[in-house]
């Protein structure tokens, strides 16, 4: 019974859409992504692959510099905290 007022729902849902004309909006949004898509330029395996690697070094030495800042900043909370006490 549950089955049968779902697919009743999604046929009106999909009648409401045709007749607004949103699927037609839709499949012409579609058409022209697909043709702008057909412009681009895609890099080859060789400019992927040094991509790559430069955005792994990147993430690394942020990642190096996150953890050695945090690092120092805890170290001097954790000396002012002596202090105080």
């Amino acid at each position: 019974m549950d089955s049968i007022i779902a697919i009743v729902v999604l046929a009106i849902v999909f009648g409401v859409l045709w007749s607004k004309g949103v699927l037609a909006k839709f499949a012409q949004f579609s058409g022209e992504t697909k043709q702008e898509l057909l412009k681009c330029s895609w890099p080859g395996w060789d400019e992927l692959k040094g991509s790559t690697i430069v955005v792994l070094v990147a993430t690394l030495c942020i990642a190096v510099f996150t953890l050695s800042s945090d690092s120092v900043v805890k170290l001097v909370l954790e000396g002012l905290s002596n202090l105080v006490k």
